[in-house]
C-alpha cells in the first residue's frame, strides 16, 4: 500500500520534514534481504503501467521470456509483464496483488538477481574493481544470486545499466543533517526513487506533476 510518508516516519526531526516536502508518499517493502530488488522492480513495472512508450522501449519482456521459457515453463515475471502489456494504465492494483503473491514476487526477485549477476560478469573489467571477493564470479554466486542477500551500490549500478533506467537513492542513514541524494547514472533524470534507511529500501513518490 502506498501511504503518506508522515504515517511511517513520524519522528519530529528536520531530516524527516525535508523528506516529506520532496516525497509525500512512500510504499513500504518487505524487509527480508530482498528489499532492494523488490522495491526497484515494483517501481519500475509500476512506471510502465502508466507509460506505454517506456514498455515498448524496454528489452526486459523479451529478455525474460528467453531466460525463463525453459521446458515449457512460464515464469512469474512473464505473468506480470503480460498484465502490464495488456492493461496499460488500468492494472496498478493487479500489479500490487501479484507482487503480494509470494511465488510471483520471489520469482521476480530471482530474475533480477540473475540479471544483475549476468551484467556484472559480462562487464567484469569494470565491476571487478568494486567488489571484495576472490573474484567477481565468486561474488556473484555468493552475494548476488542467493536470495536474502542485501544489495548495494554495485548491484544498483548494474541494474541501472542492464535495465537502462535511472535510479534516485535518498539516504537517511547515519547522523547526517541533510538527506543524501544519489542518482545513478549521475546527471540523469530519475525514473524511480528509493529510500535507503537503516539498511532497508522503500519506494518514494514525488508530488504529482501539474
Amino acid at each position: 500500500m502506498r501511504v503518506l510518508l508522515q504515517t511511517v516516519l513520524t519522528e519530529p526531526v528536520a531530516l524527516y520534514q525535508e523528506l516529506r516536502c520532496q516525497f509525500p508518499h512512500v510504499r513500504r517493502v518487505q524487509g527480508d534481504g530482498n528489499c532492494l530488488y523488490r522495491a526497484l522492480f515494483f517501481a519500475h513495472l509500476e512506471s510502465m503501467v502508466h507509460n506505454a512508450r517506456a514498455l515498448q522501449r524496454s528489452a526486459m519482456p523479451n529478455t525474460a521470456r528467453r531466460l525463463f521459457r525453459i521446458s515449457n515453463k512460464y515464469s512469474p515475471f512473464c505473468v506480470v509483464v503480460d498484465v502490464v502489456e495488456r492493461c496499460q494504465g488500468e492494472q496498478e492494483d493487479r500489479l500490487l496483488h501479484l507482487f503480494n503473491e509470494r511465488t510471483v514476487s520471489d520469482g521476480l526477485v530471482k530474475y533480477l538477481r540473475l540479471l544483475t549477476s549476468a551484467h556484472l560478469q559480462n562487464h567484469a573489467d569494470f565491476f571487478s574493481n568494486f567488489v571484495e571477493a576472490p573474484d567477481l564470479r565468486v561474488y556473484c554466486h555468493q552475494e548476488v544470486e542467493n536470495m536474502a542477500m542485501e544489495g548495494d551500490h554495485v548491484e544498483i549500478l548494474a541494474l541501472s545499466q542492464a535495465l537502462d533506467i535511472s535510479i534516485h537513492i535518498v539516504s537517511m542513514d547515519g547522523e547526517q543533517e541533510h538527506l543524501a541524494h544519489h542518482v545513478i547514472p549521475e546527471g540523469a533524470e530519475p525514473s524511480l526513487h528509493l529510500l535507503h534507511r537503516s539498511s532497508h529500501y522503500s519506494i518514494l513518490y514525488p508530488p504529482p506533476q501539474n
